[in-house]
């Protein structure tokens, strides 16, 4: 690794250099920790004379361009710096090519640090004069985006007055305009403890999974379930965790059941636990008590969202980059920008390829001609929209 200066171009100019700066990126672990890739972050911009500042959330936050405020257009530029665990080893394999084959392997080099690099590459090629360009790194997208949630509920938001954000994900350079959402919860039953020889003197919380079950296979068959998304499809809902009951010979009187939801537009958190109760209090029998409860944690859940494909950052990065506008298949921060501007994923790499999982699994990897192709196609869509 080097000092954060490796970035400069192929031939040794001033120019930044993608693929040099994600080879040095990938060696930094961040699945535990983000501060050594932070710290390679803001050097790399400080490098090229931008001021990074980085605010109690430990997001990276760096501009170009007058203030927001007098600003014809702001677009902001979000991914994130953490990885999943374990950390996986940086390897390159094989040369930019003619035929494209090089790639670079290793723990967040499609996920996200390839998209990173391309967002990086954008940010410095251009020279906004009467627009704005915002970069917005975030610590902590793989656990439970304080770092986002705290960027778009701070009293300065960058993305409350932005006119696009564009949020760096593997999309196989595709423009991804929607996504489902993900809730998480679980379903509590409580009836009454018996010895089980006598099990009508009792209220049995496992049995009661019975009805439980067959109303969750048919809760988006009712009247306020939210129809099927045109891009998205149908919400889904999965059991996934059961757990009950103490000792075999005693009919059980707690039972819990953790359900997983992917939503579509335009059901919210608060909807969803308001239609599931209702459909399960329904279901289940008098004598068992019934409540369903999110799991906890400090952010709101990642809700569905839906840009217009018709929007001018989506037609500038699809014109840009050839790529299919489509949803994306995963959960990412966008579902907290899209709130407050047209919001797209967009960047090189896949979550998936004919021989697997890519992002997330030991075999992570990503063309280095498709983070140069990603770094071309959002620059051009910079110099289309701020100029």
């Amino acid at each position: 690794m080097t000092d954060g200066r490796s970035a400069a171009g192929p031939d040794g100019d001033d120019a930044f250099d993608p693929i040099a700066f994600l080879e040095d990126a990938v060696q930094r672990p961040s699945h535990e920790a983000v501060g050594p890739m932070r710290d390679f972050l803001c050097e790399t911009l400080e490098t090229r004379d931008i001021e990074p500042r980085v605010d109690d959330a430990g997001n990276v936050l760096a501009s170009r361009g007058p203030p927001a405020t007098s600003a014809e257009t702001h677009v902001v530029l979000n991914t994130h710096i953490d990885t999943v665990s374990p950390h996986v080893p940086y390897e390159r394999d094989g040369d930019e090519g003619a035929d494209g084959s090089g790639v670079i392997r290793g723990r967040g080099s499609c996920d996200a640090k390839g998209p990173l690099a391309a967002i990086l590459s954008a940010f410095f090629a251009v020279e906004p004069t009467e627009s704005r360009v915002t970069l917005a790194i975030t610590p902590d997208e793989e656990v439970l985006s304080t770092g986002a949630y705290a960027l778009v509920s701070g009293d300065e938001s960058p993305t409350r007055d932005a006119d696009a954000v564009i949020v760096g994900e593997p999309t196989d350079l595709d423009v991804c305009t929607a996504a489902k959402g993900r809730f998480q919860g679980t379903i509590h039953l409580s009836g009454a403890n018996a010895h089980a020889a006598e099990p009508e003197t009792g209220s049995n919380a496992v049995a009661a999974l019975e009805p439980v079950l067959e109303a969750i296979r048919t809760v988006d068959e009712q009247a306020d379930a939210p129809p099927a998304h045109p891009r998205l499809g149908a919400a889904t809902l999965t059991p996934t965790v059961v757990e009950g009951g103490e000792a075999t010979n005693q009919v059980p009187a707690d039972c819990a059941l953790t359900v997983d939801r992917r939503s579509v537009p335009p059901e919210t958190a608060e909807k969803f636990h308001e239609s599931l109760t209702a459909h399960l209090r329904a279901a289940v029998p008098d004598d068992i008590g019934l409540e369903f409860r999110f799991t906890d944690r400090p952010t709101p859940f990642l809700e569905a969202w839906d840009t217009d494909p018709d929007a001018a950052v989506v037609e500038a990065l699809a014109s840009a980059s050839g790529g299919e506008v489509r949803p994306f298949t995963a959960a990412t921060e966008a579902s907290y920008f899209a709130a407050d501007a047209p919001t797209v994923v967009f960047g090189p790499g896949v979550l998936a390829d004919e021989g697997g999982a890519v992002a997330h699994a030991p075999r992570e990897y990503v063309r280095i001609a498709d983070v140069r192709e990603a770094a071309r196609a959002l620059e051009a869509t910079l110099v289309e929209l701020v100029g």
